[in-house]
């Protein structure tokens, strides 16, 4: 490994420990009442340090938002084989809350966590994964729309009923809410609570619809 190679790499791994810190430190205080100083002395280099990878905390901020939805992306694209619109549309439903779920930190600080969501608005490039991971859910309700599906119904609206309905059941997994429910029924409850939402999307078939 030649020098050049070996501070490269050393460059990508104390960008990725600024992250995590950061990441760490965001859910645990708050993205308001976390500073660059703060990361700075929990990954024990200066503040000075950390201005050499990141303009500001915001800009650290964007780059965990992207590194979170590039993930969730992953998730959806293992289901763009589903060729019927409708069966994806179930196991997007599926996927999102299993991504939540297997990535609390995540999905905490990309959905959850107060945070400057109005100045990744602004910056196109950085919100174009988030944008994505919409379209993708957007797209593939249209598609069942073309197909008969969801008759006279706004793609883009029911997209965001379908994410509000899951966002709920993820929110209150990972944050630990479900003491309310009997122990009997909290056992698998994000996947019980799945199933219910697609037997929702079933009804809606216009099959079932008199």
């Amino acid at each position: 490994m030649t020098i050049s190679t070996r501070k490269e790499r050393q460059k990508e791994e104390l960008r990725a420990k600024i992250l995590q810190t950061a990441k760490e430190l965001f859910i645990e205080h708050g993205f308001e009442q976390t500073s660059i100083r703060n990361i700075a002395e929990r990954i024990e280099y200066s503040p000075t340090t950390i201005y050499l990878y990141f303009k500001d905390k915001d800009d650290i901020f964007h780059a965990l938002h992207l590194e979170g939805f590039i993930l969730l992306n992953q998730y959806f694209r293992a289901l763009e084989h589903v060729s019927d619109p409708f069966e994806r549309l179930k196991a997007i439903s599926k996927s999102y809350i299993n991504f939540a779920v297997e990535n609390g930190e995540f999905y905490d600080l990309m959905f959850i966590n107060r945070s400057p969501i109005n100045s990744i608005n602004k910056e196109d490039a950085k919100w174009e994964e988030g944008k994505r991971a919409f379209g993708f859910l957007t797209g593939t309700i249209t598609e069942c729309i073309e197909k008969g599906y969801f008759k006279g119904m706004n793609p883009e609206v029911l997209a965001f009923t379908v994410w509000s309905m899951v966002h709920g059941v993820c929110s209150l997994e990972i944050r630990n809410r479900c003491d309310v429910i009997s122990e009997e029924n909290r056992q698998g409850l994000s996947d019980k609570a799945c199933a219910i939402i697609i037997e929702i999307f079933e009804r809606m078939h216009p099959k079932n619809i008199q």
